[in-house]
């Protein structure tokens, strides 16, 4: 039997093949699911066994068979996981990597929000808290909100939270006059229009492609506007050969691996700054998710009254994106 080590300083001298070696012999041991986010580094993709969207990766935390999800991402997304799975043990390598967006949004705050427009629903960004969650009606992704949206009746007021270049974006795709939460991601809005008509020139057989969260100045000149999972598609189909991608450049890994014959140019955020990087999503590594597979720790652990709270928008999200 392989024997394996576990103090900071053995793990930290193991190379990355025997780190992915190790971290799949822990996997079967504890029969182990591993969710990653495509904004996570490249070698924690690697060791994924679904590598996802915000979507995708609640669909895969909602139905899988396995004792031990390890999930890869940031915070929000891990809590989520164990919402959905309260009998599960959900480690997560690094339970600091938060997301300044949903702590853009605190509850009291986001409640007397709610207080001020009692006759409206709250369609809430999935990168919100599991307190924010359980004030909210429906959750939403990227890659379904418009969907969703779509399902309320006209007259029906719509509050819509956290992030505001989101919901700006979906406000003019569906027509509707949204109520929203002033936050922002902050590796999106960073992206602005002077650089991006830059980076235009500088390629100009390039596509530009961009989340929605990015900035109207922004969006206005893409080609394409869509989720993470989205963009990922667009390149596959579209016969462009080169793209400018406006969003967290960990996705540049795999639209790499689906279209090894295309180009990838991370949008540039400042001449000093050429990418634009979530420090939260790269705070996962592959030493801390051996190490917390190891020790079974640090686990992700929820509130039962707030995890049922939580879970029936969540619930009404997946209903509602069949």
């Amino acid at each position: 039997m392989t024997t394996l080590p576990d103090s900071h300083k053995e793990v930290a001298a193991l190379s990355t093949e025997e780190l992915l070696m190790r971290v799949q012999i822990l996997k079967n041991d504890l029969n182990a699911i591993i969710l990653a986010h495509y904004y996570t580094l490249p070698e924690i993709q690697q060791a994924a066994d679904i590598v996802g969207d915000s979507l995708a990766l609640a669909r895969a935390a909602e139905k899988n068979s396995a004792d031990v999800i390890v999930f890869a991402g940031v915070y929000f997304m891990a809590e989520t996981a164990k919402i959905l799975n309260p009998g599960k043990l959900v480690l997560m390598p690094d339970p600091g990597a938060g997301c300044p967006l949903a702590d853009s949004c605190p509850e009291d705050e986001f409640r007397a929000f709610r207080q001020e427009h009692p006759d409206a629903i709250a369609i809430t960004y999935v990168n919100s808290t599991a307190a924010i969650k359980a004030l909210t009606d429906i959750v939403c992704t990227s890659s379904n909100a418009e969907h969703i949206i779509r399902q309320i009746p006209p007259e029906q007021k719509i509050i819509f939270g956290p992030d505001r270049n989101l919901g700006s974006w979906l406000s003019k795709r569906t027509g509707r006059d949204l109520l929203l939460w002033q936050g922002f991601c902050y590796v999106h809005d960073a992206f602005s229009e002077t650089f991006m008509i830059q980076a235009m020139a500088m390629y100009p057989g390039a596509e530009l492609i961009a989340h929605p969260e990015c900035r109207d100045e922004v969006l206005r000149h893409a080609s394409y506007v869509g989720s993470t999972k989205g963009l990922l598609d667009y390149t596959v189909n579209s016969d462009a050969k080169s793209f400018i991608v406006a969003t967290e450049p960990g996705i540049l890994y795999e639209m790499e691996q689906r279209s090894p014959g295309k180009t990838f140019i991370p949008a540039p955020k400042d001449p000093a700054n050429p990418r634009s990087v979530c420090r939260q999503m790269k705070q996962n590594t592959l030493e801390k998710m051996y190490l917390g597979m190891l020790n079974r720790s640090p686990e992700i652990t929820i509130d039962e009254n707030l995890r049922e709270a939580a879970l029936k928008p969540i619930m009404k999200m997946l209903e509602m994106s069949a």
